[in-house]
């Protein structure tokens, strides 16, 4: 489809990210959310188990199964909606890059340590939480260094 500026709009550039590095760092982020549903769905017999309250009201509405998924759909959306439509429509050069997406990366691991890991591990490990947020944090970054390699010299085709 073509826009009144002259730019052709694809169905696949709302979906994908469009460099396979973005594709990996969502797919990371959302194995974190993974973790916290599928440990939240084996731990959890009753709503009023679930720490976190918007969930809980899900869960109350609509059973635990389904109301869980549609929280982390609901919850989650926005966050693949922003990894595919900044890998389509920003383009930074490979200096600024290589200092922007260490940032991204850290402010993630922050976000699903704390919000998923640890809640999936708070079912099953009695730890303080900054330490499973830490924890959380530390596998994130070093899963992301492993898989992502994001900071190379590939950046001129961002």
């Amino acid at each position: 489809m073509q826009s009144k500026l002259g730019t052709a709009v694809s169905l696949k550039n709302l979906v994908l990210p469009r460099n396979n590095h973005w594709l990996k760092r969502a797919l990371l982020v959302f194995t974190f959310i993974l973790f916290d549903y599928f440990a939240t769905l084996a731990f959890c017999r009753a709503p009023y188990e679930e720490a976190n309250p918007f969930a809980r009201t899900f869960m109350e509405s609509f059973g635990i199964p389904l109301g869980l998924t549609m929280f982390v759909v609901i919850m989650n959306l926005p966050i693949y909606v922003t990894f595919t439509l900044d890998s389509n429509i920003v383009r930074l050069p490979h200096k600024v890059a290589a200092v922007t997406e260490p940032l991204v990366d850290i402010m993630f691991a922050w976000f699903v340590a704390g919000v998923h890991f640890n809640g999936g591990t708070s079912w099953f490990w009695h730890a303080p939480e900054l330490t499973r947020q830490t924890l959380g944090a530390i596998l994130y970054l070093v899963t992301a260094v492993i898989l992502i390699k994001s900071h190379g010299s590939r950046h001129g085709n961002c």
